[in-house]
């Protein structure tokens, strides 16, 4: 029997055009603890997730990220919370799915980088 390589998402990488800024926002906004940074880089520990924040090295990685699903508790009050941070919102927490007595909602949300993320959580109803 052939076994999967891969184990799990052990590193995520967001490219950012100011390292500052971008440090602030996943810091003071999101509440994600600094393990450390560089000059470059900055990277965050984010429940067995390492997030990192990267001045990219050529033009052709100065693209937008993949969108990263924040998983929260309460989408509600952490979106409600996150509003009075000033994160800038694209919509508001809705329902994206229904399966049996779960849902899954989500809001979107630009970083300072004009990155687009979401939270999600799933509410067992």
């Amino acid at each position: 029997m052939e076994t999967t390589m891969v184990q799990k998402v052990g590193q995520i990488g967001v490219p950012v055009k100011d390292l500052n800024r971008a440090l602030h926002f996943y810091k003071e906004k999101m509440g994600l603890s600094l393990l450390f940074n560089t000059v470059s880089m900055a990277f965050f520990e984010c429940n067995g997730l390492r997030l990192m924040l990267t001045l990219p090295e050529k033009e052709e990685f100065a693209h937008s990220s993949s969108v990263i699903y924040f998983q929260v508790t309460n989408i509600k009050e952490t979106y409600e919370r996150l509003v009075g941070k000033g994160v800038s919102f694209i919509d508001e927490p809705h329902v994206v799915a229904k399966i049996g007595q779960t849902e899954t909602w989500m809001v979107f949300f630009k970083d300072t980088e004009d990155n687009t993320h979401a939270l999600m959580s799933e509410v067992h109803v």
